[in-house]
């Protein structure tokens, strides 16, 4: 009997230290934590593109958590500066993601700006990103003899559209290239140094 009580107390003390500093340390870090000054909340057709970034399954071939150069060459690789807790603010759930499949997409819409190009990236990727293994996303999109007024006509490179027609996208894939577009975190994460302290 005091054995089975020895190992209930310390099955016990092991689950409440780890409670502790999985989950209670990291919970007094970071929950009051303020969005950065450049951080805006997401628009309504942002959020519909993040639902629809979800759905499709974006997260489970690239990151949204660009690491430290101890870390991994994410700097170098052109991916940004190192995320910090501030920079998800706005995030509910989180998207962090755990592979690598494509690169990670942080701050796409500060290394690729262009509707343009995330338009036609989601219809054909191997026609901008050669040896891609991305897939294409052909239903967000819509083939038509001419587009109607109003319509986005994605611009593709030369022979990667069907011939005599025009490919239009649809409101799935606006709204996604918007959510794409508006991940840029390259605000400053340190406040600006003081006058007195800078001369």
């Amino acid at each position: 009997m005091q054995s089975e009580v020895k190992l209930a107390t310390g099955a016990l003390v092991s689950l409440a230290v780890a409670t502790a500093a999985l989950v209670v340390l990291p919970y007094l870090q970071v929950r009051d934590i303020q969005p950065p000054e450049g951080l805006k909340p997401y628009t309504s057709a942002e959020l519909r593109g993040r639902d629809s970034y979800v759905a499709n399954g974006c997260v489970y071939c690239h990151s949204q958590q660009p690491r430290d150069k101890g870390f991994a060459p994410d700097a170098e690789r052109g991916w940004g500066r190192a995320t910090v807790p501030a920079d998800y603010v706005y995030d509910t759930p989180h998207l962090l993601g755990s592979m690598r499949t494509g690169p990670d997409l942080m701050n796409i819409g500060v290394r690729q700006p262009s509707q343009d190009w995330h338009l036609g990236h989601l219809y054909q990727p191997r026609a901008y990103v050669p040896g891609s293994i991305m897939p294409p996303y052909p239903y967000m999109f819509e083939v038509k003899d001419q587009a109607d007024a109003g319509e986005v006509v994605v611009k593709l490179p030369p022979g990667q559209g069907p011939e005599g027609k025009v490919v239009v996208a649809k409101p799935e894939a606006l709204d996604l290239v918007q959510y794409l577009q508006s991940l840029k975190r390259n605000y400053p994460i340190l406040p600006a140094e003081p006058q007195a302290a800078a001369q």
